[in-house]
């Protein structure tokens, strides 16, 4: 007997997630965070190694967490779009349990960062803890992505067998 395994997508959610505006926004924002995040963890680590560079490291976490903040909220317009609600779709539950996390992070750090509440070598170990969460999340949806196109190959394979 065959397993059966869980469709990520509906052939419904499939077609309003290929027609939905915000997945070309979603594609197009996801690749230039990552760039943003790679520069930005460049300047957090070149500050705790050798203590230049602090305001560029800082700005860059700013940085990266405005782009975080922009790819969450047209991530939740997406979700409203294609699964009718705006988080915590079962399809991707988990992924948005983590990306709150991941939020959390990532606005301790603006707020320590606001208010003085750490010293620099303390902000920027936080800024690594909110990357270290967003690298986690970002290997979640990776896999979820893998897990759609995996799906569609099987359904595409099966369909010419039937």
């Amino acid at each position: 007997m065959a397993s059966q395994t869980q469709s990520l997508y509906t052939p419904e959610e499939r077609l309003r997630r290929d027609r939905s505006k915000w997945t070309l926004v979603q594609g197009i924002l996801a690749p230039v965070q990552f760039i943003v995040f790679l520069i930005s963890l460049y300047l957090v680590i070149r500050f705790l190694n050798t203590g230049e560079g602090e305001f560029a490291a800082n700005v860059s976490v700013v940085i990266k967490t405005l782009f975080l903040y922009t790819i969450m909220i047209t991530g939740s317009i997406w979700e409203k779009e294609v699964f009718g609600r705006y988080l915590f779709a079962p399809a991707f539950y988990w992924e948005d349990v983590f990306s709150m996390l991941v939020l959390l992070l990532h606005t301790l750090y603006l707020f320590a960062l606001g208010f003085g509440f750490l010293e620099p070598r303390q902000l920027m170990m936080l800024a690594l803890g909110a990357y270290l969460a967003y690298v986690i999340n970002a290997a979640q949806f990776l896999w979820k992505l893998r897990q759609a196109r995996l799906q569609e190959s099987r359904e595409s394979s099966q369909g010419v067998m039937a």
